[in-house]
């Protein structure tokens, strides 16, 4: 998994949060496809360079992030949440997560607060592929996890990032 970018202190322009919403709406647009649409619905006037400069320029300082994402009707999702033991956490707590975040399973892992839960979600090629990783997790790392719950994803319902969603970078900071 990648190391996380610094955190970055952008402060994008209103063409840089068109183009993300654009991008949002069709990764697969070209610097030149964007200068187009740019100029004919956002009346915005650039050359492909620009375009080209400016998503570049946002990739590097960690504006956003890509990510090759496997099309979600062809794999099984399931989402995992566990806690691990306080006995032996000192000594084997490392190996457990470098274990889920180097699964080739693994699409995404992270904590969540409250009762200080990690949850990763991952990709299986059917359920026994699934029963098989969690099987394999326990006899590794058994003694160190207090409870695995396991959830599986029926329906993908959405997966993306809605466009708007960029329109929080351009709000005037009052939180709505």
């Amino acid at each position: 998994m990648p190391e996380k970018p610094p955190t970055s202190d952008w402060n994008l322009s209103e063409r840089d949060t068109i183009i993300l919403q654009e991008l949002a709406r069709d990764p697969q647009l070209t610097s030149r496809g964007l200068r187009d649409l740019l100029a004919e619905e956002h009346d915005i006037d650039v050359s492909h360079v620009t375009v080209n400069e400016s998503i570049r320029r946002m990739r590097d300082d960690g504006v956003f992030r890509e990510a090759l994402v496997p099309n979600e009707e062809h794999l099984f999702f399931s989402l995992f949440e566990f806690q691990f033991n306080p006995e032996g956490f000192d000594e084997h707590w490392r190996d457990a997560l470098e274990h889920v975040r180097s699964s080739r399973h693994t699409f995404m892992y992270f904590l969540s607060d409250g009762d200080y839960q990690w949850k990763t979600i991952m990709m299986f090629e059917d359920r026994e592929q699934e029963s098989k990783w969690i099987h394999e997790f326990y006899k590794e790392h058994g003694e160190l996890i207090n409870n695995l719950r396991n959830s599986v994803v029926t329906n993908v319902l959405k997966f993306g990032t809605d466009p708007e969603l960029f329109e929080v970078f351009q709000e005037d900071g009052d939180g709505e």
